[in-house]
């Protein structure tokens, strides 16, 4: 007979995606989580393994709920560099005002911890990576077709470099990064890329 779970999963991983997202992997026990969560050891262990499984369908769940809908929104967006210009705008207020301020975000905090040596979490992220690039491509094709770029303005690489600025902008607020100051930066970043007049 299959056990019969009385405690909601998705739920728990959810509270467990928080966790791991404002302390950091490191800093997160096992004995946190069971606090975190009202669960006992062997509940977590059998429906989700040890830590390291824990974590890795915690990272899975952030990529899947929060970043690839705002990476799709910003692929199908027909502005160019105006929808590039709001997600970054969306990415400095989430990470400097409200709830999850000052928390970075999991994925950046995952590729600047140890956690990112392990070949599984390395997938994620890599996919993530990839998942990003793409959006921003996607975005800066449109601001080409649209005349916003420079005539030397590549969406490839440009979509390279914007995906590194979006993850210095999680690393920099998570450690106290006011809004102003990152968004001085996205703007110059922009306008690098931007055609004249």
């Amino acid at each position: 007979m299959a056990d019969i779970k009385h405690f909601d999963p998705d739920a728990t991983l959810e509270t467990v995606v928080r966790l791991f997202w404002k302390q950091g992997v490191a800093a997160t026990g096992v004995q946190d989580v069971v606090n975190a969560t009202g669960l006992n050891r062997s509940s977590l262990y059998s429906t989700y393994g040890g830590k390291q499984q824990l974590y890795l369908a915690a990272l899975n769940r952030y990529v899947t709920v929060r970043s690839q809908p705002v990476f799709q929104q910003l692929a199908e967006d027909e502005r160019g560099l105006p929808a590039i210009a709001d997600f970054f705008r969306g990415l400095i207020s989430a990470r400097t005002s409200g709830e999850h301020a000052r928390w970075g975000c999991l994925v950046s905090n995952a590729h600047a911890g140890a956690e990112s040596n392990d070949q599984e979490v390395r997938a994620v992220l890599d996919r993530h990576h990839q998942e990003l690039c793409h959006a921003l491509r996607s975005a800066l094709e449109t601001a080409r077709r649209e005349g916003q770029l420079t005539d030397a303005a590549d969406p490839a690489s440009g979509a390279e470099l914007l995906a590194l600025l979006a993850y210095g902008v999680n690393v920099r607020s998570r450690a106290g990064g006011d809004a102003r100051s990152l968004r001085r930066t996205v703007d110059a970043a922009l306008d690098s890329l931007r055609a004249p007049g």
